[in-house]
């Protein structure tokens, strides 16, 4: 509990990593074409992104940012990028304009979309891409018992949280003054396998979204209210005669690429 009040865990965000690389992979399938220049890997965390893009996009620079030094530290063990760059992804500037600026599930950590989205599509080489991935998964039992719970166990402590995320076609409209935009929606039905302990729904979120929270606690309550969220998500989802949970997750995805 201690460690997500200071950084991001590894190998929390890890144990699911199949199923946090499928979104980055069918967003990857729609690039193509590339300009010359380096390719960014915009809130790379561990780097779990990092060898399909050094694959794809071979004899490029590869360069992964992130705010989190324990993830850094994780991703510099791959040997993947030829550079990692600690940043706030809302100060970020490249040295350089890049041929690709790719975001896997780490925008949806930054607020005010409207400015970030044009001002990050700027950056880019003339005919390179901008290609963005985030959940959209505010309205979900699992997001949702998030914040009910704690409102329940500790009123007025924890405010809503609303989601930067938009729609995808407001990315679409934001964005098509700047060049040719694709954005559209995936809905994936998980399948969550049991856990040690807990409901596997739990075990997802901890390492994200539940991050805020936990911080905000002490040992005792978080104890307290991780039992509470489990005893919700038990009659939100529940779990299948084998013992696995089906997880819907919606995910937002879009691609810019500049005249």
């Amino acid at each position: 509990m201690a460690l997500a009040a200071r950084d991001w865990d590894p190998a929390r965000y890890g144990a699911f990593r199949d199923l946090r690389l499928r979104p980055a992979l069918d967003l990857l399938a729609q690039v193509a074409g590339l300009p010359a220049g380096e390719v960014v890997d915009l809130g790379c965390g561990d780097g779990a992104v990092a060898a399909a893009l050094a694959a794809r996009f071979p004899g490029r620079g590869l360069v992964g940012v992130d705010s989190s030094a324990a993830m850094l530290a994780k991703a510099a063990e791959r040997r993947v990028y030829d550079r990692l760059v600690e940043a706030d992804i809302a100060g970020w500037t490249p040295l350089v304009p890049p041929a690709l600026i790719f975001s896997n599930a780490a925008l949806n950590w930054v607020p005010g979309h409207a400015a970030l989205m044009p001002h990050l599509a700027q950056m880019l080489a003339p005919g390179g891409m901008l290609a963005v991935q985030m959940p959209r998964q505010g309205g979900a039992p699992s997001h949702r018992l998030l914040q009910k719970v704690a409102e329940q166990l500790f009123p007025g402590r924890f405010p809503p949280r609303p989601s930067p995320v938009l729609p995808a076609q407001d990315y679409a409209e934001l964005l098509l003054p700047l060049g040719e935009v694709r954005a559209w929606t995936t809905d994936y039905v998980q399948m969550l396998d049991p856990v040690p302990q807990g409901h596997p729904v739990r075990a997802f979120t901890e390492s994200t979204a539940m991050r805020p929270y936990l911080a905000a606690m002490s040992a005792d309550e978080a104890r307290a209210y991780v039992a509470a969220y489990e005893v919700a998500l038990a009659e939100a989802y529940p779990a299948l005669p084998d013992g696995r949970v089906l997880f819907p997750f919606t995910r937002i995805f879009f691609t810019l690429e500049r005249p």
